[in-house]
């Protein structure tokens, strides 16, 4: 019965959260958000679905500093948003010109056909249009790749950036915990 009976001084009042990021970056996420005073609830499971992981987090209600972590917090997923918007651009642009040029070929290849099969067939034409038509399907991986690679190149500095004042954010937020 005395392990019931608890001093008042023993009782902890929790908030809760749930965080929620793809399986790639879920451990950037969470080593995050463990120096912002928020530790891993090992009362719920740990959840994925479509490559997505979730766990629930908790921490005490009267932690000193809360509004000061809360708002580390949020600048921590602002960086952690902004990497992640860069990562996508290393490859959004490269695509959309590699999907742009491999489209036009096509086209190409399509006047190709049709000047083939006219009454009576056009064979130069034919064979005028398919050059750029072949052209159009073998240049966008060519393309995409270099594009790729000029985009890694540009934005690498800038991600690494973000990672640092993420890692500030981080640092700044484990010193205001209490030790």
């Amino acid at each position: 019965m005395s392990e019931i009976l608890k001093n008042a001084r023993d009782f902890v009042g929790y908030e809760y959260k749930e965080l929620s990021a793809p399986g790639d970056r879920f451990s950037f996420y969470l080593d995050g958000y463990l120096n912002f005073g928020w530790v891993l609830d090992e009362n719920t499971p740990q959840r994925r679905l479509n490559g997505v992981v979730t766990v629930m987090l908790k921490r005490d209600r009267r932690i000193v500093n809360k509004a000061e972590l809360t708002r580390l917090q949020r600048n921590f997923d602002a960086c952690a948003e902004e990497i992640h918007a860069l990562e996508r651009a290393k490859t959004t642009g490269p695509l959309a010109l590699a999907l742009t040029v491999g489209v036009i070929g096509t086209a190409f290849m399509a006047l190709s056909v049709f000047a083939v099969t006219a009454r009576p067939p056009h064979i130069a034409a034919c064979v005028l249009f398919a050059v750029p038509g072949f052209l159009g399907w073998v240049l966008p991986v060519f393309l995409y790749r270099s594009r790729v690679h000029r985009k890694n190149l540009q934005l690498s500095p800038l991600i690494e950036e973000k990672l640092d004042e993420a890692c500030r954010l981080c640092e700044r937020g484990h010193q205001l915990l209490p030790q």
